[in-house]
């Protein structure tokens, strides 16, 4: 085959992957016979762990949290974050989902996030942090005092976000992530993501079912982060994320358990 018919060949059979792995395409990539016929991914799991954990992304994420309006919960994130860096340093070896999000944000420079599970607008507040521009697509139920906690509504979030320097487009999705999140996604086939949070439903039934819905649409380099991953009030979470994330092959994956709640990354190979 010709190496223009091969371009337009394997362009063909990659389209179902999502768009990022189309434009990546070009004469360019067909360097020798044998190679991969498309442009690898450069950065797995392990990478990008690097830039979620460690005492500077903690300093990273205590800025941010300084930043939001205060709660209690919080406030006991930043005693915390504050004692590990009194110890320990730039050597304080600790993750969880703001620091993934915010190192993540940085170095991917996404153009196009998910989350599932708003409340205060938080996560979103990380990633928006370092990509002010990025287009957010958030998916909450918004029920009062959930876990325990206010959780006052996409008005405050948007308010939150203005406090970070937030210059992107915010689509609210409001419901029941396991089904306004499908139908969503069957009207908009097209529609895939730089980088994606599943913090919502964490019964096992729920949180599989939001990876299964969302994994498909996750850009070929795009990153995913799970939460609560040694979480004891959701030991279940840790089995989930095993059997439905790790086991992809489509999939690198890293976590973070040591300390903390814990937190899964996974970066989509091909």
């Amino acid at each position: 085959m010709k190496p223009t018919a091969a371009i337009q060949h394997i362009v063909g059979r990659l389209r179902s992957r999502g768009p990022s792995s189309v434009p990546m395409l070009t004469q360019n990539t067909f360097v020798r016979p044998g190679n991969q016929w498309y442009q690898p991914v450069v950065g797995g799991a392990q990478t990008l762990m690097a830039y979620a954990a460690g005492g500077a992304v903690v300093r990273d994420a205590l800025e941010v949290l300084e930043r939001l309006t205060p709660d209690a919960y919080a406030e006991f994130v930043r005693d915390f974050y504050t004692a590990g860096l009194q110890k320990y340093g730039d050597r304080w070896r600790y993750a969880d989902i703001n620091t993934a999000l915010l190192g993540l944000a940085a170095a991917l420079q996404p153009a196009m996030y998910l989350e599932i599970g708003v409340r205060r607008g938080r996560s979103l507040a990380m990633v928006a942090s370092r990509v002010p521009s990025c287009r957010m697509l958030a998916c909450d139920l918004f029920l009062e005092n959930y876990a325990g906690m206010d959780n006052p509504g996409p008005d405050f979030v948007r308010a939150e976000l203005a406090r970070v320097g937030f210059s992107g487009s915010l689509e609210f999705l409001v419901g029941d992530s396991a089904s306004v999140l499908p139908a969503l996604l069957a009207r908009q086939p097209d529609l895939f993501f730089d980088l994606i949070t599943v913090d919502g439903d964490h019964t096992e039934r729920g949180a599989r079912a939001d990876l299964q819905n969302v994994l498909p649409r996750l850009k070929v380099g795009g990153a995913l982060v799970f939460d609560d991953l040694s979480n004891p009030s959701h030991p279940e979470l840790a089995e989930v994320w095993a059997s439905t994330v790790v086991t992809d092959p489509r999939l690198s994956t890293c976590a973070f358990t040591d300390l903390g709640f814990g937190v899964g990354i996974a970066i989509r190979k091909n």
